[in-house]
């Protein structure tokens, strides 16, 4: 059902509202609360007034959510909250043709018999490129052409994820939430910052003083409105060339800011991208890495005095390469082509995301259809005069067709439920991630590797961060 649908027939029923399967919550919102979501008034009353938004890398929502769909304890939690209806739409146990003719079931990734099943270290990237995402679309994720072996079939529990497992139960996931392109990081992550890729398919790097065309930073700077991205490494906004300098702060500086109650009003923030150390759960990245990435992250915002004026959202770039049973749709573009190889209207598959705020509806899903442009659309509502829910031309508020006709994210974020409260102790305890796999990959069984090199090691062999001015200290964390 679509989201009016699950607001019309949610409902919160009596005894204690349990998340994690523990009882908690000394008030609840009431039938009314639910129905009345900030979209339905005027953004200054939203009472969202600073936006956190942390992109991570390279996993699909089966892969890293689908367990939801079998957690017994989260259904029966939602049932209770909103009705018989309440489900979510994961799947992370299925199986798949492989090229030899036999079908491949997915599996517990932590439980495979490798050396470091967390990395995956003697396996390859998962294909996630432009071709290899119509191979996975069309055939199936161990199809030719698809880049994959059976990598790209493993999948997670909650327990081996326990912040993406708290942050489940306490607010909302969307589990509709696309990558903007059947294609790699750098063309979606333009996408979450501009709405558009200026036409590019792969990483590539501006040949000049970065991307000519607007971003959302740009807009929210001619509104007066504060935005900063805040960089582990390297800064994704920063393709924008040197114009994009005064908003990029490094990571240290979130942590200082969210505890002085000083963070912009939309803050980017960025895991790191290099080295055996990165964050970002780009593989061969360890996911406990990215783990501990997320939790400090949203427990320094949940410290800070904007939390209670707040939303923090957590979202994935692309799939990966990695299984997912949803067939990825279209959504309106200014380069939409009929020829499947030009489209850009053709979306990725899903990612995981989740809205947190204490005005996010307690345990809920979002069964609406999304993609990172959505982001944009929210915050164009929030702070540039966009409507609500139209995608009306009156006023130029949007940047490209793409957020124009994004459906904004907020309605499931109340006026009228309001709980600060999380209910799980913000330092989530996450094992240390392993030493790294030391540039090791072998070939798999059922497929080769992806040739397309990490966008972020190809842009330090570029000079391309030194080239716009980025400052020396950036790129010197590599691997630390």
């Amino acid at each position: 059902m679509d989201r009016r649908d699950f607001l019309r027939d949610s409902m919160i029923v009596g005894g204690a509202l349990a998340l994690g399967g523990c009882r908690i919550l000394p008030r609840r919102p009431t039938h009314r609360a639910i129905h009345h979501s900030i979209l339905d008034g005027h953004p200054a009353d939203s009472g969202i007034d600073t936006v956190v938004v942390v992109m991570m890398e390279n996993r699909s929502l089966d892969s890293y959510l689908g367990w939801l769909a079998r957690d017994h304890q989260y259904l029966e939690d939602g049932r209770s909250r909103y009705g018989r209806r309440f489900r979510v739409d994961g799947r992370s146990q299925q199986a798949f043709p492989a090229p030899d003719g036999t079908s491949v079931a997915t599996y517990r990734r932590v439980q495979f018999a490798d050396p470091d099943p967390w990395r995956a270290c003697g396996h390859p990237d998962p294909g996630h490129g432009w071709d290899p995402g119509r191979a996975q679309r069309d055939g199936g994720f161990l199809a030719p052409g698809s880049g994959n072996d059976i990598f790209a079939l493993g999948y997670f529990e909650g327990a081996d994820l326990p912040v993406y497992d708290a942050l489940a139960r306490r607010f909302v996931v969307c589990d509709h939430w696309h990558a903007s392109l059947l294609g790699p990081t750098y063309p979606n992550r333009e996408y979450l910052l501009s709405g558009q890729s200026g036409g590019n398919k792969s990483n590539v790097f501006p040949t000049g003083d970065g991307f000519p065309w607007d971003t959302i930073v740009d807009r929210l700077a001619r509104a007066g409105v504060s935005t900063a991205d805040y960089y582990s490494d390297l800064p994704p906004l920063a393709l924008w060339g040197s114009r994009m300098l005064p908003y990029l702060r490094p990571i240290a500086g979130y942590f200082a800011d969210a505890a002085a109650g000083r963070l912009p009003s939309v803050t980017f923030v960025d895991p790191a991208f290099l080295g055996d150390a990165r964050s970002d759960d780009h593989p061969h990245g360890d996911p406990r890495a990215a783990q501990r990435f997320v939790r400090d992250a949203f427990a320094a915002f949940v410290r800070s005095p904007q939390w209670h004026n707040g939303l923090f959202i957590v979202t994935y770039d692309e799939w990966g390469g990695f299984f997912d049973h949803v067939a990825p749709p279209h959504f309106p573009d200014d380069r939409a082509n009929a020829v499947d190889s030009e489209d850009f209207s053709q979306a990725g598959f899903r990612v995981p995301t989740i809205l947190a705020s204490p005005r996010a509806l307690p345990g809920a899903v979002d069964h609406a259809r999304y993609d990172h442009t959505s982001v944009l659309r929210f915050l164009e509502w929030r702070f540039l005069g966009a409507p609500a829910r139209r995608a009306t031309a009156r006023t130029p508020w949007y940047l490209t067709q793409r957020d124009r006709h994004a459906r904004n994210p907020g309605e499931l974020l109340s006026a009228e439920y309001f709980d600060p409260e999380l209910y799980f102790d913000p330092d989530i305890a996450v094992p240390a991630p392993s030493a790294g796999c030391g540039g090791a990959e072998t070939l798999g069984a059922l497929g080769a590797a992806s040739t397309e090199p990490s966008p972020w090691e190809a842009g330090l062999e570029s000079g391309y961060w030194e080239r716009i001015g980025l400052p020396a200290d950036a790129a010197s964390t590599a691997g630390g």
